[in-house]
């Protein structure tokens, strides 16, 4: 693979992650192997697939594992790292491991009711950024707002 688009792409995600209150992995190396394997998968599959997941079918039925994939932010709040450890926050420790959320069966990945309510409710709960009124859908508000970057604890749970 061509190291000058691996860079480009790294630098990317570094700023994309930074502006919206991420960070990345300190060990630079890793990061661009793990930028390395997105890529990969984008020229493979045709989209930026985590390289720690395994591509399963369709690409339809692979969204979930795009990176930044739809579990990170519980990994992050619950464990300090995302399953490939490419993002990860201020408290991480590295010799924690962080478990697979992915079901291997596309039926059990969709979304289900956090709190156990009627399949009619909403499938995550809402968080609301208290500053500006971001909202996110998820089990866990994130680390910081993508919008006013106000920390975690700034956040409400709306719905």
């Amino acid at each position: 693979m061509e190291k000058s688009r691996v860079e480009k792409r790294y630098e990317e995600i570094k700023k994309t992650a930074a502006d919206g209150g991420y960070t990345l992995n300190p060990v630079r190396e890793f990061c661009l192997r793990l930028v390395e394997g997105i890529l990969v998968n984008k020229d493979r599959y045709g989209i930026e697939a985590c390289p720690c997941r395994l591509y399963m079918g369709k690409q339809e039925d692979n969204i979930d594992i795009v990176c930044p994939c739809d579990y990170r932010d519980d990994d992050l709040a619950e464990y300090g790292a995302c399953f490939c450890a490419l993002y990860i926050t201020d408290d991480y420790n590295s010799k924690k491991q962080v478990p697979e959320r992915r079901s291997p069966k596309k039926e059990d990945r969709k979304a289900k009711p956090a709190d156990g309510t009627s399949a009619t409710s909403l499938a995550y709960p809402v968080w609301r950024c208290n500053v500006c009124g971001y909202l996110c859908a998820n089990n866990n508000p994130p680390a910081k707002c993508p919008v006013c970057k106000a920390q975690k604890e700034r956040f409400e749970r709306f719905m």
